[in-house]
């Protein structure tokens, strides 16, 4: 639903539904889909607000160690691909690369799946 309404241009609407998830995954600590909940809200704060990079950081910086410790490597790998997304806008290509080879390189299998796909294309262009 917050990709939906994002890609509709209803950001603020997108960002208020995925707030209300992390709210609600603390309160009642259900925490299995919050690494994915902060990715998105980072990719929702770098559409709302360009000079936000700093702000998108750390929700994808907090949603891959989440995720890290959650055992959860397709969210990890989801939200190292956002982040090397937004430093390879930033023209940082090398720390880029060393973020997002080493996720990639953990997976043995899935190849064809949306995700890994994503994350190879960018590592091509990273190279």
């Amino acid at each position: 639903m917050v990709e939906g309404l994002a890609r509709a241009g209803r950001v603020d609407e997108a960002f208020a539904v995925v707030q209300e998830a992390i709210d609600r995954c603390e309160r009642d600590d259900e925490r299995w889909a919050l690494a994915e909940f902060l990715r998105l809200k980072g990719e929702l704060v770098s559409q709302r607000d360009e000079t936000a990079a700093a702000t998108s950081d750390t929700f994808f910086e907090q949603a891959m160690d989440l995720a890290r410790r959650q055992g959860a490597l397709s969210w990890e790998l989801r939200a190292a691909t956002s982040l090397a997304r937004l430093w390879y806008g930033q023209n940082r290509r090398s720390e880029a690369l060393a973020l997002l080879q080493p996720v990639y390189d953990r997976f043995t299998e899935g190849f064809d799946t949306a995700d890994l796909k994503a994350a190879k294309a960018l590592l091509d262009t990273l190279l």
